[in-house]
């Protein structure tokens, strides 16, 4: 069999494209099918490290100076730090809330089957107060508008009630689609992953292999992905198409990187980020681009759509992988340290590899032996690797605000109001407890 590393790494095409060529003006020669930039992830902003998933192979690429406008945003900032501006009477997902509500309600309605047992499991974590933050699909609904000629009218506050294989008639209507067929791959990855790292809880409920079993869970994995797949090709447009297929392939081979990653590749921060890319950047970068390509939006702006749900995902991933020190069970709404006791090492203990080298060992057995996980943990907290994981999210997440600063002009106030909101999801992602 194959190394993962070079089997999956053909198909992933995350082109490694220097930090110029991630610029407005490249995206827009390159043209709306150039591959997304997998770099820019070292931290702090004078240097950025452009890795190649193909090839594995990794340079150093001084970034270009942001603007002077730009500056203060590009600045990086703790993972914990407070957002620079208090939040406002909705905030980002209160603008959107009574929309996704109604994408929330017709995934409930959909999630239909003369199988029973089937329909239970499928439901299970779309049930009212098990639905999770939906981040996801309100970066997608504010996107929609923030690029939007015009706000959306008062009809699309209602429940679409047509069937997932009819064309959606509207361009909203069809970008709610894509917030719904998002939501649906999302859960399913969690089903299946949850059944690969035998978790036993999710979203502070028991995990639905723990109530339901394996096979049923996944079982109920790919009936939410055939749900979905039925809901894109009712779209009818290829490259819509395209990029949503692209995510699921990526899930696929982000999972296969992390399970089959050998002693040397467990230690490698370059294979950290593209396995990173491929589990939680990907959906959001591509589902991104998806509404602004259904918007009928520039190659530019649908670049930049992309760039910024990618930026998102990453920082996402990483604070993620911060709050698995710092969070409570509680909180997370999983165990504390799991991912050590999964045999993973995340972005804190990466670096926190480099201040204890003895810590290397360790990683590249998966913490197997007796006390491992302890001892990781220990020079994790004694080492600066959260602080710089922290430094890393910020980063991403100054980089995706200026993806937005960087669009074509709003054309109204309520285009500019949700790319405000676009900005503060950014805050909210680097402050998030849970």
């Amino acid at each position: 069999m194959r190394r993962a590393g070079t089997q999956l790494g053909r198909c992933l095409r995350l082109a490694a494209l220097p930090a110029a060529e991630c610029s407005p003006a490249a995206a827009a020669a390159a043209g709306a099918a150039a591959a997304p930039c997998a770099g820019a992830w070292a931290a702090g902003p004078a240097w950025r490290r452009v890795v190649s998933c193909s090839s594995g192979a990794a340079q150093a690429e001084a970034a270009p100076k942001p603007a002077a406008k730009d500056a203060a945003a590009a600045q990086p900032q703790s993972a914990t730090a407070a957002a620079p501006q208090s939040e406002d009477r909705k905030g980002p997902f209160g603008l959107v809330r009574d929309e996704i509500d109604c994408v929330t309600e017709r995934l409930r309605r959909d999630i239909f089957t003369e199988i029973p047992a089937l329909e239970r499991a499928a439901e299970y974590f779309f049930q009212a107060g098990a639905e999770g933050k939906r981040l996801r699909s309100t970066m997608l609904l504010l996107m929609s508008s923030a690029l939007a000629p015009a706000p959306p009218g008062i009809e699309f506050l209602t429940v679409d009630s047509s069937p997932p294989a009819e064309h959606p008639p509207s361009v909203r209507r069809r970008q709610q689609r894509i917030a719904e067929i998002t939501e649906l791959i999302h859960v399913a990855s969690l089903l299946h992953d949850d059944v690969i790292d035998s978790a036993g809880t999710r979203r502070g409920k028991k995990s639905l292999n723990a109530v339901f079993g394996n096979k049923v869970a996944i079982l109920a994995g790919d009936f939410l992905l055939a749900r979905a797949s039925v809901s894109l090709s009712a779209l009818r447009n290829p490259e819509a198409i395209m990029l949503m297929s692209q995510s699921l392939e990526h899930l696929v081979a982000g999972e296969i990187l992390q399970l089959t990653a050998d002693a040397e590749e467990a230690a490698s921060l370059d294979h950290y980020m593209r396995k990173t890319y491929c589990k939680t950047a990907s959906l959001m970068a591509n589902s991104c681009k998806s509404v602004a390509v259904l918007g009928g939006h520039s190659p530019t702006d649908c670049h930049l759509a992309s760039e910024y749900g990618r930026h998102v995902g990453l920082a996402f991933q990483l604070v993620d992988d911060i709050m698995d020190f710092t969070s409570s069970a509680d909180e997370m709404g999983k165990p504390a340290v799991n991912d050590l006791r999964s045999g993973l090492a995340t972005a804190p203990t990466l670096y926190a590899a480099e201040e204890f080298p003895e810590l290397l060992p360790l990683i590249q057995r998966r913490f197997k032996e007796e006390g491992d996980v302890e001892a990781a943990e220990e020079m994790v907290r004694r080492s600066r690797g959260l602080e710089r994981a922290g430094e890393l999210a910020a980063f991403h997440a100054a980089d995706a605000a200026m993806c937005v600063e960087s669009l074509s002009p709003a054309a109204t106030a309520h285009a500019k109001e949700h790319r405000a909101a676009l900005i503060d999801i950014t805050h909210k992602v680097l402050n998030r407890k849970k």
